[in-house]
């Protein structure tokens, strides 16, 4: 696989992440709900989800991580650059591996998967760098405007932009099960990015079929150190 092949691939991926968090950021305020026909349904207040008669399994719902997954923060401000390092850190560790793996002509779909997983680490790490001083601060009032005299962060401090919000399912654990018995239970809670998308089908991609991507490397690996060993068999022999 060409090198050029799978870089288009992660910028077509990036940009696309890109226009889509910008255009969210600059048109709904925070934890704001929006149908397909972008007619505005129900505001909600911080840390409630969007359920009832307006609700629906595919949703637009504004959010903004400040931390890791999930949107677990960790160790404050100092943390936050930690993680944006790490993150910065492993993009560049990124480019060599995928360069790597395509000189020694890894499986085409494990460089794709590679390709994918790199892709939503940089779309993220671009809103952690940037997003705070190219952006002001989102609330539940009021949109954000683009390049103002000031961001709501410095540089590496910025926040991720989630928007994608499918709660297919929504019921409760039966009341029999220990401890959780009763709770709500949905299902599928997170709001995510089309990064964090790029990064999870590239990572289950891998676990489904990594005997398929990894068989043929070392086929070829096992190939390759037999036509070795004969060659210096025969050679002992002469």
């Amino acid at each position: 696989m060409k090198p050029r092949n799978i870089f288009l691939l992660i910028l077509l991926i990036i940009v696309v992440d890109q226009v889509i968090k910008i255009w969210i950021k600059t048109h709904m305020p925070l934890s704001y709900n929006w149908d397909p026909s972008h007619v505005p349904m129900t505001k909600y207040d911080r840390g409630i989800r969007p359920f009832g008669p307006n609700a629906s399994w595919c949703q637009i719902y504004f959010v903004e991580n400040e931390g890791m997954a999930w949107g677990w923060k960790f160790g404050g401000d100092w943390g936050k650059m930690l993680l944006t390092l790490f993150r910065l850190f492993a993009v560049i560790f990124g480019v060599y591996y995928i360069l790597s793996i395509i000189k020694k002509k890894y499986h085409k779909g494990f460089i794709i998967c590679v390709g994918l997983i790199f892709a939503g680490a940089l779309g993220n790490l671009i809103d952690s760098m940037f997003y705070g001083l190219i952006f002001e601060e989102s609330t539940f009032t009021a949109v954000a405007k683009m390049f103002p005299k000031q961001g709501y962060a410095g540089f590496l401090h910025g926040k991720v932009v989630d928007m994608f919000y499918f709660p297919i399912i929504h019921s409760h654990f039966p009341k029999w099960l220990p401890v959780i018995g009763g709770d709500d239970f949905e299902f599928f809670s997170p709001v995510f990015n089309l990064a964090d998308a790029s990064i999870s089908v590239g990572v289950i991609a891998i676990l489904l079929f990594q005997k398929k991507f990894f068989h043929h490397h070392t086929t070829g690996s096992e190939a390759v150190a037999t036509s070795s060993t004969t060659v210096n068999d025969d050679i002992k022999a002469v």
